[in-house]
């Protein structure tokens, strides 16, 4: 069964006067439970991509389907409650909230889901015990080194228990040790059966993947 599918899909930006085409009729479909990798230079497409994927944009042209719904027809709340209930976002750059503890900000999905104070806090907990930051629920971000941050990253993306991981160079920031901590998580997800998403810029890591999908100049080349 199909969790995402990309029907010819092209994407342009207008700046100013001019137009810039980022994707190019690319056309794909990820099972539900695949461990997929893309990879690709900068500015070929790669970001783009993820945006139509995690519903974060709409296409130009063409129809991008997640969980089976075209999301070109639904409406600004509708995509908020999706990518809410059922994409998990990890970011190379954190983007935790510093004031905010660890479990704060792995509460923070929670809250905007509309969970009760007592249950979110004993999730936050739990999934921060599951990515080995049982002893740090309290610290803020500015007291965690750059692989706890993205491991409270990954325990804020399955805050909502979603069925799909988008992870945009999760490694990116993290020296190579803190790397491998991180893709070993999220191949412990996968095997529970989450879809995982990942950009990454790293063969070693790319190869660990099902699948690996190479985009050029806002095609897909192999």
């Amino acid at each position: 069964m199909d969790v995402v599918r990309l029907q010819d899909v092209e994407k342009v930006y207008t700046m100013g006067k001019v137009k810039v085409p980022a994707l190019r009729g690319v056309s794909l479909s990820i099972e539900k439970g695949e461990y997929v990798s893309i990879m690709g230079p900068s500015g070929s497409g790669k970001s783009t991509l993820m945006n139509m994927i995690g519903a974060l944009d709409r296409p130009t042209r063409g129809k991008v389907f997640v969980e089976g719904r075209d999301i070109s027809r639904m409406s600004d709340d509708a995509l908020a409650r999706l990518r809410r209930e059922n994409i998990g976002f990890i970011f190379q750059q954190f983007n935790l909230i510093p004031r905010l503890t660890a479990l704060e900000n792995v509460e923070l999905p929670m809250w905007y889901a509309g969970v009760p104070k007592v249950k979110r806090v004993r999730r936050a907990a739990e999934l921060l015990r599951l990515v080995g930051l049982g002893d740090r629920l309290r610290h803020r971000p500015a007291e965690l080194s750059g692989g706890q941050m993205q491991r409270v990253c990954i325990a804020r993306a399955l805050a909502n228990n979603p069925d799909i991981i988008m992870a945009d160079e999760p490694t990116g920031n993290l020296d190579t040790k803190s790397g491998e901590d991180i893709i070993s998580i999220l191949e412990d997800l996968n095997r529970q059966g989450r879809t995982i998403i990942m950009v990454t810029h790293e063969e070693e890591f790319a190869r660990r993947a099902e699948r690996t999908i190479y985009i050029r100049d806002g095609k897909i080349v192999s």
